[in-house]
């Protein structure tokens, strides 16, 4: 079960490593000097799977009607971990978009590409934001001191991918107009990490599943209060360009 997609959206979240449910946060943790817990994953962003080519990902079925055949395709036994990855990853890229929301899976750079593109709009230029680590990154859960006056990026339209587990790179991406506002930090741990790392708070969460794991952290619970959280070093986020940066001060 990927730890990224169960806190990274609206959906409900299941069981996993608590520590790596510390990646919430909430509009009053966004000042200087503000010490903040968050886990930020460990993992070998240089090892992680590559997106495919497009002919390439074109040839390989992507449903989950077609989950025995990619099973055998992969040598994957069907109660393994490995094959109930890919049925979460399947099943999560064919569910309904939530009211308002577009989604979409990607499993190519031209299909994903594409798909922004669509969201977008085809006259309007639009750019990618990342979480960054500036130095060696070995703690997967420490305090966090926000360095500098944190950054509003303000764009009309955004749309957060976040990496699915599957044996090759794929993408659950999910967009909308308006209700999130995203923001850039500038992040110094404990231990002397750094990291420069980018942030969503969506102001409406009434939709949300009332079991998930965002309001249990932050002791709140659905429409009451704005949801903020960190994206993984390993997600995207694209952004309308031109963007404006304001201080949040």
């Amino acid at each position: 079960m990927p730890k990224q997609a169960q806190v990274h959206g609206e959906r409900p979240s299941s069981p996993m490593d608590p520590s790596s449910l510390n990646v919430f946060f909430t509009m009053k943790d966004l000042k200087l000097g503000k010490r903040i817990p968050i886990y930020f994953s460990s993992k070998d962003l240089s090892s992680s799977p590559r997106l495919l080519p497009r002919e390439e990902s074109n040839s390989i079925p992507f449903s989950l009607s077609q989950l025995p055949e990619l099973l055998d395709f992969f040598s994957f036994p069907k109660q393994s971990p490995q094959a109930k990855a890919m049925e979460y990853t399947l099943s999560q890229c064919e569910s309904d978009p939530l009211p308002g929301e577009t989604k979409f899976c990607a499993d190519s750079l031209e299909s994903m590409l594409d798909s922004a593109r669509g969201f977008f709009g085809a006259e309007t230029e639009f750019r990618v934001l990342t979480t960054k680590y500036l130095s060696e990154h070995t703690a997967l859960l420490q305090n966090y001191t926000v360095l500098e006056v944190p950054r509003a990026v303000e764009t009309p339209k955004m749309v957060a991918c976040h990496s699915m587990p599957y044996p090759y790179a794929v993408f659950y991406c999910h967009g909308q107009e308006g209700g999130r506002e995203l923001f850039e930090l500038s992040l110094g741990g404990d231990n002397g990490e750094r990291v420069e790392a980018v942030g969503v708070c969506h102001a409406d969460t009434s939709r949300w599943d009332p079991d998930h794991a965002a309001f249990r952290v932050l002791r709140t619970r659905p429409g009451e209060s704005p949801v903020c959280h960190f994206f993984p070093a390993d997600n995207v986020v694209w952004v309308a360009s031109p963007t404006v940066i304001k201080l949040v001060i």
